[in-house]
C-alpha cells in the first residue's frame, strides 16, 4: 500500500535528495521513503503491530538506522 503526499523541499534539500536518489539508483519517492523509515526507526518510532505487517523496512535497514545514531 502507498499513500500519496505532497512535500516541499528548499533548493538545497531538493538538490541533495535528487543526487542521493540518483546515486542510489532509486526514484526520489523511493529514496525519501527509505530515508524516512531509517530516521524514524533510529528515533524509536516503531510501527503499530498490525502496521508492521505492511511495513517495508527490513532488518538491514533497522541495523543501519541503529548504526547512524
Amino acid at each position: 500500500m502507498t499513500v500519496k503526499r505532497t512535500i516541499t523541499f528548499d533548493n538545497e534539500a531538493a538538490f541533495l535528495v535528487e543526487r542521493a536518489a540518483e546515486r542510489a539508483g532509486l526514484s526520489v519517492s523511493a529514496w525519501v521513503s527509505r530515508a524516512t523509515r531509517r530516521e524514524a526507526l533510529r528515533l524509536g518510532a516503531v510501527p503499530q503491530p498490525d502496521a508492521e505487517l505492511h511495513s517495508r523496512y527490513d532488518e538491514d535497514e533497522l541495523l543501519a538506522a541503529e548504526g547512524a545514531a
